[in-house]
């Protein structure tokens, strides 16, 4: 899914807000070294499409402080998801990292002590036309929407489908976080229409230039493709019908 106003169209397509957070970064081969989150404005921006607040949310109170503690928790976030895919959590659910590493240790007491705020509080009003619509009991603050944040990667590190289908992507110019819902857990990329398109494209293009296939061309174990469905876009379930939650203020 990709939202966004202006020019920058932000992309939510990895499953769970915490590690769309992580996809803002610098790092990786997939974000092209640019800092998404280059001021107050930009995390304005991003909190809006994410839906961690409605649209006309005030946010008077946001400056460089609130950007530089999102910086610093989508760092920890991205640490600790490192550590769980080196425990081999593509391969079972139940792999749990070591965090042997002092500063995944500190990475993790910080990540707990900020799900530990309250989030916003939610509330239905009336809208044009008298549809019911979601605003906030107040004008939430920079902790309450770290918690939010927060709260998703404990989450995502304590339940063990979650933390089973957790990825990261096969595309040779992309390392993007995501978690795979795909049937049969057979998903290559982040998104099909982006990262699965690009390289079915080249696959093409090194094909009728006669080339070798390159070590993204590598089939998945079987020697199956993995499927495709229309538009790129995957199925949104999680083996036996389990649906990750959704971290948002309702």
């Amino acid at each position: 899914m990709a939202a966004g106003r202006g020019a920058y169209v932000w992309r939510f397509d990895s499953g769970r807000i915490c590690l769309d957070l992580v996809a803002t970064g610098s790092g990786g081969r997939g974000r092209g070294g640019r800092e998404q989150l280059d001021g107050p404005g930009r995390l304005a921006d991003w909190l809006t499409a994410a839906r961690l607040v409605p649209p006309g949310t005030g946010l008077g109170a946001l400056d460089a402080t609130w950007l530089t503690r999102f910086r610093e928790l989508r760092a920890d976030v991205e640490r600790l998801m490192a550590a769980q895919l080196a425990a081999g959590s593509g391969r079972d659910g139940a792999a749990v990292p070591q965090l042997g590493c002092q500063g995944e240790v500190q990475a993790l007491e910080r990540v707990n002590s900020l799900a530990a705020e309250a989030p916003p509080g939610p509330r239905a009003v009336r809208g044009e036309g008298g549809a019911l619509v979601r605003t906030l009991s107040a004008e939430p603050d920079c902790a309450g929407l770290l918690a939010v944040v927060a709260r998703d990667a404990v989450d995502l590190l304590t339940d063990p489908v979650a933390r089973g289908a957790l990825r990261r992507c096969a595309g040779g110019a992309c390392d993007r976080l995501y978690l795979d819902t795909s049937r049969g857990g057979r998903r290559r990329w982040c998104s099909g229409e982006v990262c699965g398109n690009r390289e079915r494209v080249a696959r093409h293009r090194r094909r009728t230039a006669g080339g070798s296939p390159a070590e993204s061309d590598r089939r998945i174990p079987g020697g199956k493709e993995p499927e495709s469905f229309p538009g790129g876009k995957e199925p949104e379930s999680f083996p036996g019908g389990k649906q990750p939650p959704d971290p948002r203020p309702k």
